[in-house]
């Protein structure tokens, strides 16, 4: 029987065998990042989520360390009311999603939401310090990001800004990978990427693959695996309220063929975090246990409830119509899975579609 590895190196190259082992990683260059770059100097406190709340770890838990190269993502900024707002990723997404990118050499790199710091340096150890610029909109997270990143032998370019804006004044790159959950690309990435060029981003419930056209086009799929991620965060963004605003005093109701079960199905959830965008929901129970109804809000103050095959809604759009078509659509196209979904990019619009279906379209804000 092998030893358990202790050591980090050997812990280092254990997580990279086992990304490699399930497919993550197809490369020997991402391999060895994996292998070399030391996940435990940009993660020195976090949490993992269990059945019972997070686990907070800390270097003086003899758990800690093991814990690091689990492939787990691991929590390591929280909100006054304990919300996560910064985390390390998953290492298999990770993986998943710089294999996606295609990095070869002489590339550069840009990374929206620098985070820890992690991703940066996997980045750089691949494509050099001095192809890879990395920018966060948290000031703190910035810096200390640069610290971790300079005590491990990493120098990126680390700046402080937000990311939907990109940074004209390094480019143009040939590589764009975000690491915090978009609506829609923002138009100027396309501007700021080579034709020819890749864009790696989580949209929705996934992650889309673009290659940019000449004209500020580009179109792409989406990875076959879920993906969620801390939204992207501007200066004084207050996101989608966490709870469900008070029922309105007049709203509309019919008959709705969806039952709120369906959106537990994950193909459907995955394409109503694409034509529903921002939407937040939540499910209440009857005293047997069972699903009862379930409730929809958007940041803009539209309301729906569904309960019982009856549709309530209320605002400046009407939620469950939205949900009707995508649950038809994704049922009628043999409920495809994530890959099948195609995004363009064409003149700032942006559509999803599922391949070869002469279904509807989502347009994406």
């Amino acid at each position: 029987m092998n030893p358990v590895p202790t050591a980090p190196a050997d812990l280092r190259r254990s997580l990279a065998d086992h990304l490699r082992s399930t497919g993550a990683i197809k490369s020997d260059q991402w391999y060895e990042a994996f292998a070399a770059v030391p996940r435990e100097a940009f993660v020195r406190a976090f949490a993992v989520g269990s059945q019972h709340g997070p686990v907070h770890l800390t270097p003086e838990d003899p758990r800690w360390l093991s814990t690091v190269y689990t492939d787990d993502a691991l929590l390591t900024r929280f909100d006054a009311a304990g919300v996560p707002t910064s985390s390390s990723t998953l290492p298999t997404l990770m993986a998943l999603m710089l294999e996606a990118l295609d990095v070869a050499d002489g590339n550069r790199v840009l990374e929206v939401a620098t985070g820890t710091g992690y991703n940066a340096a996997l980045l750089s150890h691949r494509a050099g310090d001095e192809n890879v610029t990395t920018i966060e909109v948290d000031p703190d997270l910035a810096r200390s990001a640069e610290q971790r990143l300079d005590r491990a032998g990493y120098r990126p370019t680390v700046l402080v800004g937000d990311g939907r804006a990109g940074h004209p004044d390094g480019g143009p790159y040939d590589r764009l990978i975000a690491t915090c959950g978009f609506t829609g690309i923002p138009p100027t990435w396309l501007e700021q990427v080579v034709p020819g060029g890749i864009i790696v981003c989580p949209v929705g419930g996934g992650v889309v693959r673009l290659v940019v056209r000449k004209g500020g086009t580009a179109t792409g799929a989406f990875l076959p695996d879920a993906a969620f991620f801390m939204p992207v965060r501007g200066i004084g963004d207050n996101g989608t309220p966490p709870v469900p605003p008070p029922l309105p005093h007049s709203c509309s109701s019919r008959p709705c063929f969806v039952e709120p079960t369906d959106l537990l199905d994950d193909g459907i959830h995955f394409l109503l975090t694409l034509a529903v965008p921002r939407a937040m929901s939540r499910f209440t129970y009857d005293d047997a246990g069972d699903i009862a109804a379930v409730h929809l809000w958007q940041p803009d103050g539209a309301w729906a409830e569904l309960r019982h095959g009856i549709a309530r809604q209320a605002g400046p759009r009407r939620i469950l119509d939205t949900v009707e078509t995508a649950v038809a659509a994704h049922k009628a196209a043999g409920r495809p899975p994530r890959e099948r979904y195609r995004l363009r990019v064409d003149a700032g619009r942006q559509w999803v579609s599922v391949a070869d279906s002469d279904g509807p379209t989502w347009e994406l804000s």
